[in-house]
């Protein structure tokens, strides 16, 4: 699973560390006097003698020093509509909470992209509103108006609900990796056991050593959804940095690689108004690279399956469900991986994305010939509401297509990877030396509301009542239970603290 740092000598260790053996004896070690340097041995001769550095006790051990680096602030600020490119820009976050009624909210909006097809429409109908009234004739019967109606309703269903099944699938396949994640993670550090003849330091950091894999693999897989093929990104540099792989060797032929450059105005206008020419090529960082970018969660997944293979080798997984768990999660990792994968490569067929948005286009466009006859002037805004009707579900189904990206409405994977990386370092926080301190403490009222009496006080007590006062539990819950209800049900405010337990009496 790696080398182990040795904090008594500054050196790489692999092998296991004997514990100090320090003679002290009276005629191999006298008293020191007070501030006497600690890693001298004054022998009976009365010369010194310089400890070995294993030899020194670890409270007279300085620890080394942690290195300097420089760590990028984005990768710890949250992102809020405080910024100007937050709010523009996505995944939107979904921790925020906003005051504003949804039919004024612009964040997350698909109306911005709608802005040019709009103004488009609007003169449009007015040409031809125009031209009917001063010139000729040219409205058209309304039975075209039902006919085509049908099909363009039909057809942008259809795009809908498919990019939605996509955006669905998607967040169903990055909840099964949360679950694995968090599955390994209580298999590397509660199940792990100790390795005998190791020291205790280096199994911890072997098993934090895994459980970072983990946090890795999901923001490579996270990266690669984003056709962002390298290594050296703020939120993943010091995660894999030590790995051999096929990202890292690239990063270092192409140092200038993941920064990106600073967009011009104009451009980052022409994105957030949806205009197709302003857009940039996603996949252009895999298409510029000169090495082979390889697959980096691919890559960690089998250092992955080397730690579990490794851990049953050396005993540290000895029940053989533990061993099922700990493989059968890590093929669940893979699944998401490739089911994520085939979302992002298997969009609908551009036959049918050219078709939906032809004919969605035809049908606004002839729909002012078809009202101004009846509606004169007023075709105009009549010919904008039903282009920014039919046009908002045409460019919702567009953007959620592809549920990996960067749009406002995408998933937000940042936060995904957070909360995988948040979860693990609660379970590796967990002490799992004493595993029975928490089942006796004094605190605990197992009985509750039964009895509030703690664990201790049930120890000093017969097993028959013990016995008795489990079998009356669902008994005197029902009544309880029932009194709360009456009380609340008499329109009296009824909470936790007006809850009045007499301790053993209930029992």
């Amino acid at each position: 699973m790696g080398d182990s740092y040795s904090a008594t000598s500054g050196h790489t260790a692999t092998t296991a560390v004997k514990p100090p053996t320090i003679d002290t004896s009276m005629d191999a070690q006298k008293p020191q006097s007070p501030g006497a340097d600690p890693t001298r041995l004054q022998t009976s001769d009365g010369n010194e003698k310089r400890m070995h550095s294993l030899e020194i006790p670890l409270d007279h051990v300085r620890s080394p020093p942690s290195p300097s680096i420089s760590v990028n602030p984005a990768l710890f600020r949250a992102q809020t509509s405080l910024d100007i490119d937050d709010y523009f820009t996505g995944p939107r976050n979904i921790q925020k909470h906003s005051k504003w009624p949804l039919i004024l909210q612009m964040h997350g909006s698909i109306f911005p992209k709608l802005i040019i097809p709009l103004l488009a429409i609007g003169g449009w109908s007015t040409a031809i509103t125009l031209i009917y009234k001063q010139v000729h004739d040219i409205s058209v019967d309304s039975v075209l108006l039902t006919i085509l109606g049908f099909v363009v309703g039909l057809s942008l269903s259809f795009r809908s609900s498919t990019a939605y099944e996509r955006y669905a699938e998607g967040r169903r396949y990055w909840g099964m990796l949360t679950m694995a994640s968090q599955t390994l993670g209580r298999v590397f550090w509660i199940h792990g056991k100790e390795v005998p003849d190791q020291d205790p330091r280096e199994t911890i950091l072997k098993k934090i050593g895994a459980m970072n894999l983990l946090v890795a693999f999901s923001v490579s897989l996270k990266h690669a959804l984003r056709f962002e093929p390298h290594s050296a990104y703020p939120d993943m540099e010091h995660l894999i940095g030590h790995l051999n792989t096929f990202a890292k060797e690239a990063t270092v032929t192409e140092q200038d690689a993941p920064t990106s450059r600073k967009k011009n105005f104009f451009k980052s206008v022409g994105e957030y108004l949806g205009v197709s020419f302003a857009q940039s090529n996603p996949r252009k960082a895999l298409k510029k690279t000169d090495k082979p970018l390889g697959n980096l969660p691919l890559e960690i997944l089998s250092h992955l399956a080397i730690i579990i293979d490794r851990m049953i080798e050396q005993g540290q997984l000895p029940v053989p469900m533990q061993q099922t768990i700990a493989y059968n999660h890590l093929t669940m990792m893979n699944d998401c991986m490739t089911g994520c994968d085939r979302v992002l490569n298997t969009p609908l067929p551009i036959a049918y994305t050219i078709a939906i948005s032809q004919i969605t286009f035809v049908y606004v466009f002839v729909l002012p010939f078809q009202l101004v006859e009846k509606l004169g002037y007023i075709t105009i805004p009549a010919s904008v509401v039903a282009a920014y009707i039919i046009f908002g579900l045409l460019f919702i189904g567009q953007e959620i297509e592809n549920p990996f990206g960067h749009d406002v409405n995408d998933l937000p994977l940042d936060i995904y990877c957070d909360q995988i990386a948040a979860d693990l370092d609660i379970i590796a926080s967990h002490d799992k030396r004493e595993p029975d301190s928490f089942l006796l403490s004094k605190k605990a009222m197992p009985l509750y509301p039964v009895s509030t009496a703690s664990s201790n006080d049930w120890m000093k007590r017969s097993d028959e009542k013990l016995r008795q006062t489990i079998k009356d539990k669902p008994n005197m819950v029902f009544k309880f239970r029932k009194d709360i209800a009456a009380k609340k049900s008499e329109g009296t405010k009824f909470g936790t603290n007006d809850i009045k337990m007499n301790g053993d009496n209930n029992v």
